[in-house]
């Protein structure tokens, strides 16, 4: 897996061998990236359930300001960190534009945050994901996690719900189909 645009583009990824961890394929972050456009530059982004990190330093390689990683296993946060010294080396980045939370996305949710995000990327796990849609949205608009600019990248089953209260679903992109994965872009509804 690497870095599929941007100053660190060809920059080859460490993928950590962690039970439920699927990475998103090249061609997947490549579409999507392609749609955000000039949305990416300078952002200030949040990369939830980050796994590989792969979303983020995506980002970061393609000219967000800073990405704050947040991911509770311990094997996948090893890797993460090391991807992201690559990154930023590539990318002529201080490694400050990058930060790892090694916890669980949820509790770091739950302390509002001092300075909203522009982007936030959320791939959390398929399977427990549905039960904590909603607190997961409604933290993020609870404790400031997001502006009215905010843009919202979910990834997710083509068949998952996609109504939460105060935001605004403004775009998809895939087919939603059964088990083959979507991006959906929201904003919050402020």
């Amino acid at each position: 897996m690497r870095i599929s645009g941007g100053k660190a583009k060809g920059i080859q990824l460490s993928v950590s061998k962690a039970a439920g961890l699927r990475p998103a394929t090249e061609a997947n972050r490549e579409r999507l990236f392609s749609s955000l456009g000039d949305f990416i530059n300078q952002s200030r982004t949040l990369d939830l359930f980050a796994g590989t990190g792969s979303y983020g330093l995506e980002a970061l390689s393609r000219g967000a300001s800073s990405v704050h990683f947040v991911e509770k296993n311990q094997r996948v946060v090893s890797a993460l960190k090391e991807n992201l010294l690559k990154v930023c080396k590539s990318a002529g980045l201080m490694n400050s534009a990058g930060a790892v939370s090694s916890r669980d996305a949820i509790d770091f949710l739950k302390k509002p945050t001092p300075q909203p995000f522009d982007l936030v990327f959320l791939d959390p796990p398929y399977l427990d994901f549905p039960k904590l849609a909603e607190k997961v949205f409604s933290l993020l608009i609870s404790n400031h996690f997001v502006h009215r600019e905010s843009l919202l990248v979910h990834e997710a089953p083509g068949e998952e719900r996609t109504n939460f209260p105060n935001w605004i679903q403004i775009r998809t992109l895939g087919k939603p189909k059964r088990g083959a994965p979507v991006f959906r872009l929201f904003q919050p509804d402020l």
